[in-house]
C-alpha cells in the first residue's frame, strides 16, 4: 500500500512540475511580446487572467470527470492540451492568438492540476498537508529547473521558438506520467488521528449549504490575490522599481536581480507547500493559516516600501513567495478534512475558482499602478487583504470548524443510536 500511494504520488508531480511553465515562466514572455509587437502591457496580461480563470473555473466539471473516468484519462487530456497551448502561442501573431492559447493552456492544466490534487487528497488522509503540500509544491516550483533556460533561449532564438519547443517537452512529459495514474481502493486509505477529519462524504450540494465554505472562499480569495500578481507582475513591478537588470553579486556567481529573484521565489514557492502543510498536519490548519497569511501580508508592505534596493526586491519577493504558496496545501486539506474524501475532486473545484477570481484583478493592478505612479498603493491593498485573512482563520474559521465537527459527531452519535436500538 504504501509503496502504491508514494508512485501515486511521484508520478502526480511530475505532470505538476511539466505543467508549471504555462503559469511560472509567462511574466519572462511578457516584456519580450510587448516589445516585437508594440501592445500594452495590460492587453497581453489579459491572457494570463484568461488562463488561470479557465484553469480555475472548470475545476468543478473536472472534477465530475475524475469521478467519472479516473485521473489518468483526464491527465492524458490535460497533457495534450498543455502541449498544445504553447504551439499555438508559438504561432500566434495577434493578442487573439494568445488568448486562444491561454483558454487550452487553462483547459489543460486545469486537468493536470486539479486531478493531481485531488489523488493527493485521496490517498493520503492520514497526510493530507504534507501530500498536498508536495503535489503544489511540483507545481509552485516546476520552473526553477527551466527559469533559467527558458529566459536564455528566449535571448537567443525568439520567444516563438522557446513557446514551441518547450510546448513540445511539457506535453511528452505530461502524456507518460499519466500512464501511471490510478485511484485508490477502499483499503489503500488511513485516517488521520491529529487532525479533526469528518467520516462523513459531503455532496457539492451539501457543502455549499454550509457557511464554512463560503468563509474558507472568501479568505482564499484574499490571500491567493497577493500572490498571483506577483508572479504575474513580478518583471513588471522589477523594471518599475528600476532594480530588474542591476547585478548583485554573491562572490561566486552575479546575476541581474530579476532572474536571481524569480529563481529563489519558485523554490522558496515550492518548498512552502509541503512544509507549511506538514506543520499544519501537527498544529492544525487554522493557526498554520494565521502565521503564513501574516507574513505574506507583511512582506507585501516591505516590499512596497523597500524594493527599490535590489537585495531588499530579491529577499522581500522571496519572503511573499514563501508565505503564498501555502495556500494551495492548506485550503485543499482543510476542504478535505471538512468535508470528506469522496467528492472533494468537485468540492475543491468550486473553491479553488478564488483563484479565477482573484485573477480578475490582476489586470486592474496595472491599471492602478498607471493612475497613481506606484505600485505602493496596489502592494497595500493586498497586503491588508492577506492580514484580514490571517486573523479571519483564527476568529472566524477556527469556531466554525470546531462546531461543524461537533455537530457530525452528534449526528453519527445519533444515528449509531439508533440503528442499536432497531437491533435490540
Amino acid at each position: 500500500m504504501l509503496s502504491s500511494r508514494w508512485l501515486q504520488l511521484i508520478a502526480g508531480i511530475v505532470c505538476m512540475v511539466a505543467a508549471a511553465n504555462i503559469q511560472y515562466s509567462w511574466t519572462l514572455f511578457v516584456p519580450e511580446i510587448q516589445s516585437a509587437n508594440g501592445w500594452s502591457r495590460a492587453s497581453i496580461q489579459v491572457a494570463f487572467t484568461i488562463f488561470v480563470v479557465v484553469q480555475t473555473w472548470l475545476t468543478p466539471i473536472e472534477g465530475y470527470f475524475i469521478d467519472k473516468y479516473g485521473p489518468r484519462a483526464v491527465v492524458f487530456v490535460g497533457g495534450f492540451f498543455t502541449g498544445l497551448s504553447w504551439i499555438i502561442n508559438s504561432y500566434a501573431t495577434s493578442l487573439t492568438g494568445f488568448y486562444v492559447g491561454a483558454v487550452i493552456g487553462g483547459i489543460g492544466v486545469g486537468c493536470v492540476y486539479a486531478t493531481c490534487v485531488n489523488s493527493a487528497l485521496k490517498w493520503f488522509p492520514d497526510k493530507r498537508g504534507l501530500a498536498v503540500g508536495l503535489m503544489a509544491a511540483g507545481y509552485g516550483s516546476g520552473t526553477v529547473f527551466t527559469i533559467m533556460p527558458i529566459a536564455a533561449m528566449i535571448k537567443t532564438s525568439g520567444y516563438s521558438s522557446t513557446f514551441f519547443f518547450f510546448g513540445v517537452l511539457q506535453g511528452a512529459i505530461i502524456l507518460l506520467a499519466a500512464g501511471f495514474l490510478r485511484a485508490p481502493g477502499n483499503r489503500e486509505v488511513v485516517y488521520s488521528s491529529s487532525v479533526a477529519q469528518s467520516r462523513r462524504d459531503y455532496t457539492l450540494g451539501e457543502a455549499l449549504r454550509t457557511p464554512v465554505f463560503y468563509v474558507m472562499l472568501a479568505m482564499f480569495i484574499f490571500t491567493v490575490t497577493g500572490g498571483l500578481m506577483a508572479v504575474a507582475q513580478l518583471g513588471v513591478i522589477a523594471e518599475d522599481l528600476g532594480v530588474k537588470h542591476v547585478e548583485v553579486n554573491l562572490y561566486f556567481f552575479a546575476m541581474a536581480a530579476l532572474p536571481f529573484a524569480l529563481m529563489l521565489d519558485r523554490i522558496l514557492n515550492g518548498f512552502s507547500r509541503p512544509f507549511f502543510g506538514w506543520i499544519s498536519d501537527h498544529i492544525g490548519r487554522e493557526k498554520t493559516m494565521f502565521f503564513a497569511f501574516a507574513m505574506e501580508g507583511i512582506g507585501i508592505i516591505a516590499l512596497g516600501t523597500f524594493g527599490h534596493n535590489p537585495w531588499a526586491f530579491i529577499i522581500l519577493s522571496g519572503i511573499v513567495f514563501l508565505a503564498w504558496g501555502e495556500v494551495y496545501s492548506l485550503f485543499s486539506a482543510t476542504a478535505a478534512d471538512t468535508f470528506g474524501s469522496k467528492h472533494v475532486g468537485k468540492i475543491y473545484g468550486v473553491l479553488y475558482c478564488a483563484k479565477g477570481f482573484a485573477a480578475l484583478l490582476v489586470p486592474i493592478a496595472n491599471i492602478i499602478m498607471e493612475a497613481t505612479g506606484s505600485w505602493s498603493t496596489v502592494l497595500y491593498l493586498v497586503a491588508a487583504m492577506d492580514l484580514t485573512a490571517a486573523f479571519a482563520a483564527l476568529f472566524v474559521l477556527k469556531p466554525m470548524l470546531a462546531r461543524h465537527h461537533r455537530l457530525n459527531e452528534a449526528a453519527a452519535n445519533a444515528t449509531q443510536a439508533r440503528e442499536a436500538a432497531a437491533r435490540a
